[in-house]
């Protein structure tokens, strides 16, 4: 083609993008913000490199970096605004209008009107990528979303595990697994809840444990070769120790014959290193149960923690294991009168929920991928490839790119992992304004003890302050952690550190500034300010 045709093809280009434009200018005029007086850049298309406009700054400098010269890049979001509340502007449609490539993050991380401001203006031949989905092509690590993530703790149930045919086990015999004993701070409870909200009692601490009836009114019944999920409810934090008695009752007539007995150790709300049990494994997410081995005697746990059954879970002995009820288990007794033995209603409780009942996952992902940086490196090698489809010409430019910026990404990788791990384990808790750190917390073994709200875009109730107040408390937290684009939503957590005297930190989470411009620089930041506050 020559130069002067491709001059009328880019004149045409320009024409008709300039009549959309308009009619953008005068579809979205009620629906955008028009405040905010701070230019921001504008793609300039015709100058020979590829436009591509990004939601986030983040994805603007993941693009800069594999794009190089080739690329004008451009982020609807501009730095230092909050990516779940921004709301786009005229200036933002224009840019949209012009672009050859589009990268959103998505997975429900950026307001809905950013993302219809991009699928109703992006040209028809323009390329258009949310790139939580798609990176899971390229071995991203992804987090499934809960829908109560007060639910987000281990799932702990009864098994009986064998067939006991050398106890003259049947289908018909019953195996009693019962509470004989309980000591900790509070009372303990074991409950079933039913199809219709009804309630069935198996463990009680209020009352003692009766061993002259063979202790009926603590006893729950299975039989062989089964399990059930209970709730687990303690109404005071501290170390607990609960016994229990595994009994085979092979007709209904026979004496009952223990197989077993075992104390499992519960830390609820505190550090499970308090329970004082050497190089625990601690229950803290996933599958468990506390099981009686009918064939081989004794009574163990069973444990997968990425949630799988009795095919996947290892065996441990129950003096090797730690139960964890965290502090975002708190939980308020309800007010219906089948819950009347746990206490009044509204008091607070410790609770682990049965499995039926919690933690069923909405099949939404986690937005916050990029706090791995594993995930970045997935983001940047579905840029590469994007960017080279769309322009061939520039795919061995693209590929040196972004070679050498993974490189850098995997010395960045190195970097969290040997700066965090300088951090005692003992003070590895992350309380930050929203729930945005999963990612960073799951790679780098910072374990998430709290946040104000789970997304900063709503208020926090009074019991999520409460709850908020109980983890720092509990969890004897250093520092609690502030992202700078929401200071002004933070009140509640500032006022609760102050209550608690524990420090205030800054860490990165959704957007750069001046204080991180670059990626590399914002998670360099995070590693640094969770060791200097941590550590």
């Amino acid at each position: 083609m020559s130069a002067a045709a491709r001059l009328r093809g880019q004149r045409g280009r320009t024409r008709g993008r300039g009549r959309l434009a308009a009619l953008v200018a005068m579809v979205v005029t009620a629906a955008f913000s028009l405040g905010g007086c701070t230019a921001k850049p504008l793609l300039t298309p015709g100058d020979g490199k590829l436009q591509v406009v990004t939601t986030t700054g983040i994805l603007r400098d993941l693009v800069k970096n594999v794009g190089g010269d080739r690329v004008d890049a451009v982020s609807i979001i501009p730095d230092g605004a909050d990516p779940h509340t921004y709301e786009p502007t005229l200036r933002d449609a224009r840019n949209v209008v012009y672009a050859d490539v589009a990268f959103s993050n998505y997975a429900m991380l950026e307001e809905h009107n950013i993302i219809k401001v991009l699928d109703t203006n992006l040209p028809k031949s323009a390329t258009n990528v949310s790139l939580v989905e798609e990176s899971a092509k390229y071995a991203a690590d992804l987090i499934q979303l809960t829908e109560n993530v007060n639910l987000n703790t281990v799932w702990l149930g009864l098994r009986v595990w064998g067939s006991g045919q050398q106890l003259g086990v049947t289908r018909d015999s019953d195996v009693l697994i019962q509470a004989t004993n309980v000591t900790g701070p509070g009372k303990m409870y074991g409950y079933l809840t039913g199809t219709f909200g009804d309630t069935s009692v198996y463990f009680d601490s209020s009352n003692g444990f009766d061993a002259s009836d063979d202790y009926k009114d603590d006893t729950a019944t299975l039989p062989a070769d089964s399990h059930t999920h209970l709730s687990w409810a303690f109404t005071k934090p501290g170390i607990y120790h609960v016994t229990l008695r595994g009994q085979v009752k092979a007709t209904p007539s026979a004496i009952p014959v223990t197989v077993g007995q075992a104390t499992y150790t519960f830390a609820v709300g505190v550090n499970p290193s308090e329970a004082g049990i050497k190089n625990p494994v601690v229950f803290n997410q996933g599958h468990a149960d506390l099981s009686v081995e009918l064939d081989n005697g004794g009574m163990d746990t069973h444990y997968d923690p990425t949630g799988g059954g009795e095919m996947t879970q290892k065996t441990y002995p129950a003096n090797q294991v730690v139960i964890e009820v965290p502090n975002n288990a708190i939980a308020e007794i309800p007010g219906d009168r089948q819950f009347r033995f746990l206490g009044h209603p509204g008091d607070q409780i410790y609770q682990l929920a049965q499995a039926v009942l919690g933690n069923h996952v909405h099949g939404e992902l986690d937005p916050h991928t990029w706090q791995n940086v594993r995930n970045a490196e997935a983001y940047v090698k579905l840029i590469r490839d994007t960017l080279s489809a769309k322009d061939p010409a520039g795919t061995a430019t693209y590929s040196a790119n972004a070679a050498r910026y993974l490189s850098q990404l995997d010395a960045l990788d190195n970097y969290m992992r040997t700066t965090i791990a300088k951090i005692p384990q003992a003070n590895r808790y992350l309380v930050t304004t929203h729930d945005g750190f999963a990612y960073l917390g799951k790679a780098y073994g910072i374990q998430i003890a709290g946040f104000v709200t789970p997304n900063p875009s709503s208020q926090p109730s009074l019991a999520d302050r409460r709850k908020l107040t109980e983890s720092i408390h509990n969890l004897k937290v250093k520092a609690v952690f502030l992202e700078p684009n929401l200071k002004a939503r933070s009140s509640d957590l500032t006022q609760v550190a102050n209550e608690q005297h524990v420090k205030v930190c800054p860490i990165y989470g959704d957007t750069l500034d001046s204080g991180a411009p670059t990626y590399i620089d914002m998670m360099r930041f995070n590693a640094n300010t969770l060791r200097k506050c941590l550590g």
